[in-house]
């Protein structure tokens, strides 16, 4: 297979109830972000909750996108108190994120982790998540204005600062960038074999990879799939990690 092939690009759904019936869903923007981003095909990996087909899911796809979410990775998953009532889960994504994130990286398959999808490769790697940011009193104000229109829920809010010699670092050749950010959670402690690649103003890492993946391994607690082709840094994200993903490609028989 040529480099030049399009890769496709597997990117995991969360479960919601509409009207009477469950639905797997998957928002248009992480669709898009793949099409014009990294120049690759989405393809959406259900998340049913049941034993994956592993093997020959990855022997298919040449990278994997795990999306944000309105729900939260289940605190048990990594040892923390139990949520607030009323707190949004998604027990069928974790059942199926949760093994498929360390599948795919010890596989060589590029992944690319966002907000939840962040948070859930930390909680796989042995990680802890901060349940409520706002609450612990070191932390700048993470969360979106629900109330204000998409465009400012989604529109710069921080300066993060890039981790020289890092992956991002790497990608954009800059030392800092700015990101919006939409998220109430947040790294607590970090997993084991991964390492920061940007921070927070407040010290809050924002953004790591995997040490000694096999590929592109990268996730990000802000939204660059938003309006990816009108910021450059974002774009600089998915291009990398398209980029992986074409060269993976290009290394499979199919």
């Amino acid at each position: 297979m040529s480099q030049s092939s399009l890769p496709l690009i597997g990117v995991v759904a969360c479960n919601q109830q509409i009207g009477l019936h469950p639905f797997n869903i998957v928002g248009e923007k992480y669709l898009l972000s793949v099409v014009n981003g990294a120049k690759g095909f989405p393809l959406v990996i259900p998340s049913l909750g049941i034993d994956l087909p592993t093997k020959d899911l990855l022997s298919r796809l040449d990278g994997i996108l795990f999306t944000g979410s309105p729900s939260n990775v289940e605190p048990h998953h990594y040892q923390g108190k139990p949520s607030e009532a009323g707190t949004h889960h998604d027990a069928k994504r974790d059942a199926t994120t949760l093994p498929l994130i360390k599948a795919a990286i010890e596989a060589g398959i590029p992944v690319l982790g966002i907000c939840r999808g962040f948070q859930e490769m930390n909680v796989v790697y042995g990680g802890s998540l901060h349940q409520k940011l706002h609450e612990v009193g070191t932390f700048i104000e993470h969360r979106e204005d629900k109330h204000a229109p998409l465009d400012v829920q989604y529109g710069l809010s921080h300066q993060v600062n890039l981790v020289t010699g890092g992956l991002l670092h790497d990608a954009w050749g800059c030392d800092t960038a700015e990101v919006n950010s939409v998220h109430t959670q947040g790294v607590e402690r970090l997993g084991d074999g991964l390492q920061p690649e940007a921070f927070a103003p407040d010290g809050l890492i924002e953004a790591f990879s995997v040490k000694n993946a096999k590929n592109f391994a990268l996730g990000v607690q802000w939204h660059p799939e938003w309006k990816v082709t009108e910021n450059a840094f974002y774009t600089a994200i998915f291009e990398s990690f398209g980029q992986a993903c074409r060269q993976h490609a290009a290394t499979q028989v199919r």
